[in-house]
């Protein structure tokens, strides 16, 4: 990132993967998106704000 940018990427989601590209298929987007899916997004938050629904 290199100090590039850095407030844009602040809340980016990156995921890495032992795969690599010539060999990412189907299952490997699959996998990664399942991943994603299952983040719990905190904007700042502790995670026990997020479950108890406080602002």
């Amino acid at each position: 990132m290199s100090n590039f940018l850095l407030w844009q990427i602040a809340y980016a989601e990156f995921h890495f993967t032992e795969t690599l590209w010539p060999d990412f298929r189907e299952e490997a987007l699959a996998r990664a998106l399942t991943s994603y899916a299952a983040r719990q997004r905190r904007f700042g938050k502790t995670g026990e704000q997020v479950e108890a629904g406080g602002a």
